[in-house]
């Protein structure tokens, strides 16, 4: 949907509400027109079904109104009499149309007073999880969303196994652009398997102004751009286009921001020139080879000693592990260890890696320069140029783009030059070699930034056992910052007990 489309959109839904309801209003006692005034109808509306007026702001945030509507149309029918289980499921079922019957076919009577309190035990608890869904999609579409850890690639920053809290409002929260879809999953239903949202209808991309731009080195949850696939993580022959909202999530580390100019040298990004300096916290980790001459190393031993996450085992005692810088320096002090070296990708020796043409040689460790497009900058398009912003004119920004001979069509006007419409933004892992990022698959766009990891709620070590698969010392820590992480798992625990304290002392005295 365009915006003129959403807005035609907006004027038959109001079109409809006053047809279906014109005559309910005069018999709550108000003027037919009020029912065809935007805003305004929905405020008499809630006068009208004694519910209050807050309601309406619900009813004009998006995907929120959609789980308000259906409650709305129970409320309105409940005005004027219709009470049963079975008038309930009509107005559902009927996507709200059982009013026009009410409207046209019956003498309703407007129940003025009615009483709020559900009938049945069965009604109180049904109405108490609708809106406790309604409060959770609220809190999770626009203000924090709950995250978990599935790859090692932000090691030591991040583990596997770390639940986090991921902030909507720092940078923005973006309003959801698939309308129909089921609450609090995100492209998969659970159990059954199959996809949670519809593909149509789709509102134009917004975003909520955030209060900071995402700054070089944050760690930023997006939409991964080249998601294809049925279900992440999972092996399927079968690709499909999903939309923005429901492309797979992945957590990085932004290393460069609109308007660098990035390079890998050995391993390391430059940015402009210079050396990129990350957070105290941060760990760069790579491969490296460790030869001890055949002699055996307790790999379970080095795990616990250095944090080593992989380990195996090669031919004539030389070993292939997986490190940061400091790891490896504890680690070639050990008598057993005669020579360590990390493993790097020469200069010119080709990988497949961004943007796909062979002649570059580039390669997961020696890469670019790049430019990181930024809004509104200008650059030339030639045959050469073109395949670093190919993606970015016709998939990103949804041009059309040809090329005969050594003409470039853009929107079937002939193009020597290009001005992005968005920021777009270089994501990599600390884990250099276990890190599926913008090195394979290029530039993030704006539009697909999720959201800030800002709390480290909870933690689980798959690997420990008994109550060491709980990393007690992760809990309620902050993802950014400097020095070592602090817990603030005791303090939680104080103000709950305050709270519990609190609410016992407040019982006995109103008892």
């Amino acid at each position: 949907m365009t915006l003129t489309q959403w807005f035609l959109f907006f004027l038959v839904v109001q079109v409809i509400h006053f047809l279906g309801t014109w005559k309910l209003y005069i018999k709550a006692g108000r003027k037919s027109w009020e029912a065809i005034i935007p805003i305004y109808n929905a405020i008499v509306l809630m006068q009208i079904i004694n519910r209050p007026k807050w309601w309406v702001i619900l009813l004009f945030i998006p995907i929120i109104n959609l789980l308000m509507f259906p409650v709305v149309w129970v409320e309105t029918i409940r005005s004027f009499g219709k009470r049963t289980t079975k008038d309930s499921i009509l107005v559902i079922v009927t996507l709200g149309f059982y009013i026009y019957y009410i409207n046209y076919m019956e003498d309703a009577t407007h129940i003025k007073d009615r009483s709020l309190t559900p009938r049945t035990a069965a009604g109180e608890w049904v109405s108490s999880i609708v809106f406790a869904i309604i409060a959770a999609t609220l809190v999770h579409t626009y203000f924090m969303q709950p995250y978990t850890i599935p790859t090692s690639s932000l090691e030591k920053s991040l583990l596997i196994g770390d639940f986090l809290f991921v902030s909507k409002f720092h940078y923005g929260a973006r309003i959801p652009m698939t309308t129909v879809a089921a609450p609090m999953v995100h492209d998969t239903l659970p159990f059954v398997k199959i996809r949670s949202y519809l593909n149509k209808p789709q509102l134009p991309y917004f975003r909520i102004p955030g209060f900071q731009d995402i700054k070089r080195n944050d760690i930023v949850v997006f939409s991964w751009p080249v998601d294809t696939v049925e279900q992440f993580f999972k092996k399927t022959n079968r690709k499909i286009r999903k939309p923005i909202d429901k492309k797979s999530n992945y957590v990085k580390r932004c290393v460069g921001v609109p308007g660098d100019s990035l390079a890998i040298k050995d391993g390391f990004v430059y940015i402009n020139g210079k050396q990129n300096v990350l957070p105290d916290r941060a760990r760069l980790q790579f491969y490296y080879d460790v030869n001890t001459e055949g002699k055996e190393l307790s790999l379970s031993s080095i795990r616990n000693s250095y944090h080593v996450r992989e380990g195996g085992r090669m031919q004539d005692g030389n070993y292939v592990l997986n490190l940061s810088d400091e790891d490896a320096s504890r680690l070639k002090n050990n008598p057993a260890v005669k020579s360590l070296n990390r493993r790097i990708s020469p200069a010119g020796e080709g990988e497949k890696v961004f943007p796909g043409v062979k002649s570059l040689n580039w390669n997961k460790d020696n890469f670019g320069p790049i430019y990181v497009p930024e809004k509104g900058k200008t650059v030339s398009i030639t045959k050469a140029s073109l395949p670093f912003y190919k993606k970015i004119i016709v998939e990103y920004e949804k041009n059309s783009l040809q090329v005969t001979g050594d003409e470039i069509l853009i929107n079937n006007k002939p193009a020597n030059s290009y001005t992005f419409k968005q920021n777009y933004y270089w994501m990599m892992g600390d884990n250099r070699h276990n890190s599926e990022d913008s090195r394979y698959w290029g530039f993030v766009p704006f539009d697909h930034v999720v959201g800030k990891p800002v709390f480290i709620w909870f933690s689980w070590n798959s690997d420990g056992k008994g109550m060491d698969k709980i990393r007690w010392e992760r809990l309620f820590t902050t993802v950014g910052g400097s020095g070592k992480p602090v817990s603030y798992f005791y303090y939680f625990l104080g103000v709950l007990a305050l709270f519990y304290a609190y609410s016992v002392y407040k019982k006995r005295k109103n008892s």
